[in-house]
């Protein structure tokens, strides 16, 4: 905290503009060394979060025509000084800025640091400071949408409720253990009953929202599986609705994983177009089959494909053995030839539905995905103003102080002394702590800014 760190902010690549961002006590001093302003004046709090024009020096060397701004603390997204140095966009131009604030006495950020401060001088709780690369990770609006709630303090408030409401209740606690001889008589339980039990109700209900939450944010992650050549490229072109994968009528075409995404209903689905399962002497295709098999097994969902114009093989029972173990939608495709596929067999086998489609003709496509967006969220999911849970650290952290809570109510419901139930109560509250960061250990919160990118 008391070096001044400076890194790259935006991409490497030709653009028209980049930013050198630069924090801490020092930053406006050494970036006076190098900056020359147009104007030729002194730069002051009199420049605070003004642009000014002019040209970064190596000696007498112009590196580059720039815009600078000065912001002094504490009114800055760290709440040090910060000064960000608009570049033309390029790796030569961005590196040399950088080299020349380092060779003035910057050293250089770690990932995620600029935030990390932002977190550590009281700016930013640290679930809005992981909000931050939630926003820059997001894919569709909904999961922006999702991000900016939390960014905004939405998650921060409703766990501080539920960590007052566990103060009120400790304080009780204290006061019946330090304060009386007999608090069971003197002062009843049943108000202490009903917080715990309207807390641990509140609890729950924001529990619920992990599983919508973390849909928001990650997406669906989503296999489509069988045997060669029974259409599953095509029904991924029909799903992109462009020509992405090789479709051929050779079994085997498909030999390793292809990935896209594409948003549906404002969710993001990766979508993993894979090779034909089957036995095979080929190496090469045997080591797509493998990587077939791992694919569905690690999907949110897989789609299921059997060609309706041949009979169920051997082929077809191991992949609906893997299927069955899964969350699937099974799609009987080429229904625009003859029929051969004994249908009322193959629902004797799955435990998942099916749906009929056509890929050469582009039939029942749309029917797929308003299936997949009722599994998942009943056809709608939407993100206004809603707390939801995201992120697994605050889900982890929130069931842990749900079930000391739990623990809590159970003592003192069977007449256990309440110098023994605290225990559960004060571990309730460290766990909420947990997520805005008011208890966090220094190892989870290099953990957590270590997924950052360099320059956030």
């Amino acid at each position: 905290m008391e070096d001044t760190i400076v890194a790259i902010a935006t991409s490497t690549a030709e653009a028209g503009i980049g930013i050198v961002r630069a924090s801490g006590e020092k930053s406006i001093e050494i970036v006076k060394k190098i900056f020359v302003p147009f104007d030729k004046k002194n730069i002051d709090k009199s420049s605070n979060k003004i642009m000014k024009y002019g040209h970064i020096y190596d000696g007498d060397q112009i590196v580059d025509e720039v815009m600078v701004c000065f912001m002094f603390a504490p009114h800055t997204y760290t709440r040090e000084n910060v000064v960000e140095i608009y570049t033309h966009g390029g790796i030569v131009c961005l590196k040399r800025v950088l080299e020349l604030c380092l060779k003035n006495g910057c050293v250089m950020a770690e990932k995620g640091e600029f935030t990390k401060r932002a977190f550590l001088n009281g700016r930013l709780d640290l679930s809005q400071a992981e909000s931050v690369i939630d926003l820059i990770k997001a894919k569709t609006n909904l999961a922006h949408k999702s991000a900016i709630n939390q960014l905004e303090g939405h998650l921060s408030k409703k766990i501080k409720e539920f960590r007052s409401c566990i103060m009120d209740i400790l304080t009780f606690v204290e006061y019946s253990i330090n304060f009386t001889e007999d608090m069971q008589d003197d002062l009843p339980l049943d108000d202490t009953i009903l917080k715990s039990e309207n807390l641990l109700n509140d609890m729950k209900t924001l529990l619920e929202s992990s599983n919508k939450g973390k849909i928001l944010k990650n997406g669906i992650n989503v296999s489509i599986i069988g045997k060669p050549n029974v259409g599953k490229s095509s029904i991924l072109n029909r799903i992109l609705k462009q020509e992405r994968a090789i479709v051929t009528n050779i079994a085997g075409t498909t030999r390793d994983l292809i990935n896209e995404n594409i948003e549906l209903c404002g969710i993001n689905l990766s979508i993993n177009d894979t090779a034909g399962i089957r036995e095979t002497n080929d190496v090469v295709e045997k080591i797509g089959v493998q990587k077939s098999i791992e694919a569905s097994e690690n999907s949110d969902l897989n789609l299921v494909i059997f060609d309706i114009s041949r009979s169920l093989d051997k082929e077809d029972e191991k992949i609906i053995k893997i299927a069955n173990s899964k969350k699937s939608i099974g799609i009987l495709n080429k229904i625009d030839i003859e029929k051969k596929l004994d249908v009322n067999k193959l629902k004797e086998k799955i435990n998942f539905e099916l749906l009929e489609i056509s890929a050469l003709e582009n039939k029942g496509i749309e029917n797929l995905e308003n299936k997949i967006s009722n599994m998942f969220f009943d056809g709608k999911l939407e993100a206004k103003d809603d707390v939801l849970i995201t992120n697994i650290r605050h889900e982890n952290s929130l069931k842990e102080a749900y079930k000391n809570l739990s623990l809590f109510l159970e003592d003192i419901k069977k007449n256990v002394p309440l110098d023994c139930c605290e225990v559960n109560l004060k571990l309730a509250y460290e766990s909420l702590g947990e997520i805005t960061g008011e208890s966090i250990s220094e190892d989870i919160l290099d953990n957590i800014f270590s997924n950052f990118c360099i320059g956030k």
